[in-house]
């Protein structure tokens, strides 16, 4: 049970349900409240099908074409830094009308599904060191966490709701310096990993 408990936390910090927040607020701030409820069960749905897909196939990819887990980390640093200036400078909005566009891209990834999430799973399930129904019990594990993410989503649907277009504002800027940070963490992070640097 204890083993359960920490791949459970250890998961929760890799998909960090509270750094999706900011990114769904910010997409999802023009929806009504029955389409936000929507794209949040969607994300994460498609979110789950993503990192599922690399519990399955992921190692064998990367290793396939010698991407390391460290230029995958990198990458989607960037294209999270990418989506925190337009909250910060409200550049880009007319790719966040399209609610199907939107539920994928930011939202299902890389915000839910980000780098460090696929790159948690991937490293979770390696075939080298986990039996079939290890790895089994990790895609469980990851799936229970996606639904607290989508508990999380919902939450932050009723806070926009009450704090208004004005209070959306403010935390939108705010949130896109925090969730700007986290990206350049990701990128140089990756770096680190990639050079070996201490």
């Amino acid at each position: 049970m204890s083993e359960y408990i920490q791949s459970f936390i250890l998961l929760f910090a890799l998909i960090d349900p509270l750094s999706s927040i900011p990114v769904f607020l910010e997409a999802t701030k023009t929806f009504s409240d029955k389409a936000k409820k929507s794209i949040a069960l969607k994300a994460v749905f498609f979110a789950g099908i993503i990192l599922i897909f690399f519990i399955v196939t992921g190692q064998i990819i990367l290793e396939t074409m010698n991407i390391s887990l460290s230029a995958f980390q990198i990458s989607g640093g960037v294209i999270l830094f990418l989506f925190s200036l337009t909250m910060i400078f409200g550049e880009g909005k007319h790719l966040l009308k399209d609610q199907k566009n939107i539920t994928i891209f930011p939202i299902a990834i890389p915000s839910i599904a980000s780098p460090a999430a696929i790159m948690g799973v991937v490293i979770l399930t390696d075939n080298h060191l986990y039996t079939v129904g290890e790895q089994i019990t990790t895609a469980f594990i990851t799936i229970l966490v996606l639904f607290v993410t989508y508990l999380f989503l919902l939450i932050a649907r009723k806070i926009q709701n009450k704090i208004g277009e004005s209070g959306i504002l403010v935390i939108s800027k705010l949130m896109g310096l925090i969730l700007a940070s986290f990206a350049i963490q990701n990128i140089l992070t990756g770096i680190k990993e990639f050079f070996k640097l201490s």
